[in-house]
C-alpha cells in the first residue's frame, strides 16, 4: 500500500515513515506543501498523510486544492492543531480524518487501513473473495482456511488486486502502487509476481486482460445460492 506522508520536521518524518514501513507501507515523504500538493496530484497513492504547517504551502491550502481538483485521494491529516475549529475547518475541506500529534505509529496504520478500505468500499478489516481471505493487519493470507505463505511483494501485489476485485490494474498501476522512491523496478517484475501468485493460489484467480493488465475475479455464485 503506498502512501505519501507531507511532513517537515526532519525527526518526526523519517520516524513515521519508519514505522509505517514496519507495518507493510510503501511511504514516500515530501518536506513541503507544494511538493505534496504535486505528488498527490500526479502520483497513484492509496493515502496521504498530511501536516498543517507546512512550509510553501499550508496543509489546509493543499487539502483545498486538491479537493478542488475533485481529487479524491484519502488525507488524514497529522497535526499539533489542537483548536476545535481547525479541526472543524480541516474535515470540512475535506479530510477523511484528523489526528493530532503525537500519535502512536500502530494506531496510524489502522487509521490508514481503515481510510483504504472505505474509499474501496469495504468495510471489514478482513478481505475476501470467494474462499480466498487476507488480513492488512496481520499480513496473513488463507485460501480455503488453510494459510498461504507469500513473500512481501507477493502480499501487498495481492493486497492491492483485492482492494480492487473485479477491475482491470495496468502494469503501471501495480507498480506505482509496489514500489516507493528510490527502488528500480525490472520491467518484468510484475509478471513474476503474478506468476508465483498464480502457483500458490489458483491460476483461474487472477486474470490477464490481453493489452490491459490484470484482474482479481469474484467467483461466480450458483443460482439459486
Amino acid at each position: 500500500m503506498r502512501i505519501l506522508l507531507a511532513e517537515d520536521d526532519p525527526m518526526l518524518g523519517d520516524g513515521l515513515r519508519a514505522g509505517l514501513r514496519q507495518q507493510g507501507f510503501r511511504v514516500d515523504w515530501v518536506r513541503d506543501g507544494q511538493a505534496a500538493e504535486r505528488e498527490i496530484s500526479n502520483g497513484d497513492y492509496q493515502a496521504a498523510v498530511l501536516d498543517l504547517g507546512l512550509p510553501f504551502k499550508d496543509g489546509l491550502d493543499v487539502l483545498q486544492a486538491l479537493r478542488g481538483k475533485k481529487n479524491d485521494t484519502p488525507v488524514l491529516v497529522l497535526t499539533a492543531r489542537d483548536a476545535v475549529p481547525d479541526r472543524i475547518k480541516g474535515l470540512d475541506l475535506g479530510a477523511d480524518d484528523y489526528v493530532l500529534k503525537p500519535v502512536d505509529l500502530f494506531e496510524l496504520g489502522a487509521r490508514l487501513r481503515s481510510l483504504v478500505r472505505r474509499a474501496h468500499g469495504q468495510t471489514q478489516d478482513l478481505l475476501s473473495c470467494g474462499d480466498l481471505q487476507i488480513n492488512p493487519a496481520a499480513r496473513q493470507v488463507t485460501l480455503g482456511g488453510q494459510p498461504v505463505t507469500l513473500s512481501t511483494r507477493e502480499f501487498d501485489l495481492l493486497h492491492v488486486l483485492m482492494l480492487a476485485v473485479g477491475r482491470v490494474l495496468s502494469r503501471e498501476q501495480l507498480e506505482q502502487q509496489l514500489y516507493s522512491w528510490g527502488y528500480e523496478v525490472e520491467s518484468n517484475a510484475v509478471e513474476v509476481h503474478i506468476h508465483h501468485l498464480r502457483k500458490k493460489l489458483r491460476p483461474e484467480l487472477i486474470q490477464t486482460v490481453r493489452g490491459v493488465g490484470y484482474t482479481l475475479l469474484q467467483p461466480k455464485t450458483e443460482p439459486g445460492f
